[in-house]
Formats: structure tokens, sequence, C-alpha cells
């Protein structure tokens, strides 16, 4: 087998032929057609990052002249030097890519810059207008006085935004809540249009993740890049044929580009006019204190806040939670003791229902409640001439009589209904007529 001939570098190092073999390698496009799409500012071929590759794998303009040179002995060059060969017929190569990279990136760029521009604005005038917030700071501040009453701190006419995520670290004496807490439970009850304050500041959070000075950096790397795109395009050659758009199509892009630029840069302005007012509203050093700082204070009590009302929910829910699960274990011992009253007492009654018979008769009948039931008119009638006999029986004793008087009672046809009534007429003392009386069961 005939091996195949490797041939040797005559102009670039083994390392930079090796790294533009494998760039070369992996988008696998004719060196005629990257080149015409240079030329051309071919957008579809020329990605960003094949430029970005280009500019960094490309030999350097002493390299590339050298190789230039070379024309005649292009076969038996290598695949690295033979690319160089092809991109040495290029004028101004570097700078074109440069500037066909700054095209394709300026887009990306742009929308970078603005919307962190636009939210730092917008977070400025919510928190200038936001009556719920003004409000929030109203109560800390009252608050903050009433704790510092009597002491070089009291009566205070205001606090630094820092303070604000200082809150959490005042706690009370159980530890069991923090100022924070405090103050949420007290806006929620009293102050219910203060809760809403987080809603009218939407891009506090967008605010705090901005860096006012890369901010800054960026849009001037932006306004140096279009300058020298400008002077570029002043000063360069001709056209190389008709296929070298490069001039054309760059100068209608940096004309774009220039308003967009303008546009940005009279944002950033006002943003950083809403910022210094910002400071005059709260009382604070602009240039002392960082747009990312101030925002990323706010944020982190906002944050805070509604974290502090979620845990009070919860708080209050475990309470009541714990309260009525207290009141069902008082009402249960509670029915438990009156069941148990309840068993007691009908042990005991069944226990005395029969010897308490007769001591309950004579009880209802010293007291007289015996004759105040109410009856049906047989028991009625009954019951009262047995009073009756019971009063005449009474009396005899007290008078000592004797020998009693029997008294003839008239005939009278009787129902066999009566012969209770005759038991007790006939009785002769309290005792016979106790006999007589019925009993409770009966």
């Amino acid at each position: 087998m005939q091996k195949k001939k490797v041939k040797e570098l005559k102009v670039l190092d083994g390392k930079s032929a090796q790294n533009l073999s494998i760039f070369l390698g992996s988008f696998r496009l004719p060196y005629e057609e990257i080149k015409a799409a240079i030329l051309e500012v071919n957008e579809k071929i020329l990605t960003e990052s094949l430029v970005q590759n280009l500019i960094k794998q490309l030999p350097g303009p002493e390299q590339l002249t050298i190789l230039a040179e070379m024309k005649d002995e292009y076969d038996d060059l290598a695949e690295s030097e033979q690319f160089g060969v092809v991109m040495s017929n290029v004028k101004k190569l570097t700078p074109r890519l440069q500037a066909i990279l700054f095209k394709l990136q300026f887009e990306e760029q742009l929308n970078n810059i603005k919307p962190d521009v636009v939210s730092v604005t917008a977070a400025c005038e919510e928190l200038v207008k936001s009556q719920s917030f003004s409000k929030l700071l109203e109560i800390i501040l009252l608050v903050g006085n009433y704790m510092n009453a009597g002491s070089r701190n009291g009566k205070a006419f205001g606090f630094s935004i820092s303070y604000l995520c200082k809150l959490r670290d005042t706690k009370s004496a159980d530890l069991k809540q923090t100022l924070l807490h405090f103050l949420a439970d007290v806006c929620q009850e009293q102050y219910p249009d203060v809760m809403g304050f987080s809603d009218e500041l939407i891009h506090v959070e967008k605010a705090s993740r901005v860096s006012a000075e890369t901010l800054q950096k960026n849009l001037e790397l932006m306004g140096r890049q279009i300058k020298n795109l400008q002077r570029d395009l002043e000063t360069f050659p001709p056209p190389q044929n008709e296929k070298d758009l490069f001039v054309e199509k760059l100068s209608s892009f940096v004309v774009t580009a220039q308003e967009q630029y303008e546009k940005l840069d009279l944002l950033h302005k006002n943003m950083e006019k809403q910022y210094t007012d910002l400071g005059s509203f709260f009382v604070f050093d602009p240039r002392k204190v960082s747009v990312e700082e101030f925002f990323g204070d706010l944020n982190t009590f906002k944050n805070m806040f509604q974290q502090a009302v979620k845990e009070n929910q919860k708080r209050k829910e475990a309470e009541e939670k714990i309260k009525r699960a207290k009141l069902a274990r008082e009402k249960a011992e509670k029915e438990k003791e009156e069941k148990m009253k309840r068993s007691q007492l009908l042990d005991i009654n069944a226990e005395g229902d029969e010897t308490g018979i007769m001591d309950g008769l004579l009880e209802a009948l010293q007291s007289g409640a015996a004759f105040r039931r109410k009856r049906g008119p047989r028991q009625a009638a009954n019951h009262r001439r047995a009073g009756h006999a019971v009063t005449n029986i009474l009396a005899k004793e007290l008078m000592q009589e004797d020998t009693p008087t029997p008294s003839k009672l008239p005939a009278k046809k009787k129902r066999l209904d009566d012969t209770e009534e005759s038991n007790v007429e006939s009785a002769e003392s309290l005792e016979d007529l106790l006999e007589a009386a019925p009993s409770r069961s009966h």
C-alpha cells in the first residue's frame, strides 16, 4: 500500500495549522465559497459562530502576505495554507470580518441593553407614584419611633431604604415572631390597601438585576464600534469586483445602527435622570448607592414581606387548629363527666328504690306536697277525703280523747273503685292510714 504523502508546512506553525484544519473540517465549505460570502456579506452562510472562528483562526497579516506570493505552489501546500492563499486575496480581511460580526451581533446587543434601561426607568416611576408603598413606609417609621421612644433614635424623620431588610432581625421576646411579621399582621388587619404594594412595583425585580456600570460600558462600546465602522467605510478601498458588496451593505447598516443607538442613548440618559430624581425623593446619594444595590434591597424586602404574610397565615391556621382540638377535647371530657354522674345517680336510685318509698311518702305528707299534686278528678276526691281523715285522727290524738265516738255513716251505694276510700275513712290511727295507702308501684 502506498502511503499518502504528508505535505510539509511552509509558513504556518503546526498548532495554528491544526486548529485551522479542524475548523475548516467542521464547516465543510469550499474555500472559494467562504471568500465569496465574505465579499457579498452573505448572512445565510456567514453565521456569528463562523465569523468568530474565522477571526480567531485566520493567519496574521504578515503570514497572509507571504501566502499570497505562493499562489504558484498552491497544490504543494497543506490545506490550512491553501485556505490562507485564497483568503489573502480579500482586501482588509480582518476589518471586514470584524464589521460583519458587529452587524450580526448588533440586534442582540440592542436587546440586551434596551430592556435593562426600560426596567430601571419604569421601576423609578413606579416607586415615586406608589401610594401604598409610601403608606407602608409611614407605618414602619411610626413603629420604629414608638420602639425607640426616649432614645437618641426616637422622633426620626426617616430611615434608609437598606433598613427595610433588617426588620427581620428584630424578634419578639419568645423568638417566635419578628418585627416584619408584626408589621405584616398589622397591615393585613388594619391597612389592607397597603398589602397590594408589590403589585405596583412590578419592575423592581428586573431592575435589581441591572448593573448600571455594565450598562454604561456596553453602551459606550456600541458607540465606539459604530464610529469605527463609519471611519472604516470612509477610507475603505473600492470594490474588488461586482460581487464585493461590503461597502454598500455596511453603509446602509451603519445609518440604521446610528439611529437606534441615539434613541437608546437618549433612553439611558432619561434613566439616569429618573434615578437621580429618585435619590432626591428617598434622600440618598445616587453616586454612592448603585442601581443594583438600591433595587436589590427593595426586591429583597418585597419578597420577605410576602413570605412573612404567608408565614402569618400558616401560624394562624395552626393556632386555630389547636384551639378547635382543645375545645373538642374539653367537650368530650365534659360529656364523659355528665355521663358518669347520670350513671351514678341511676345506681343510687336502683339501690334505694325499695327502702326509700315510705320515707318519701312520709316526707310528702309532712310537707303537704302530697296534697298539692295535680290529680285526676277521682284521685283528687279520694285524697281530699284521705286528708280529712288524717286531720280527724291527728285532732283526736292531740285532744287525747280516750274513746273515739263512732259516727254512723249514711248508707250509700258504693262502686267497686271506692274500696280505697272506705279503708281510709275507717282508719282510726295514722299507722292504719299509712298501711291503707297504696304503694308507689301500684
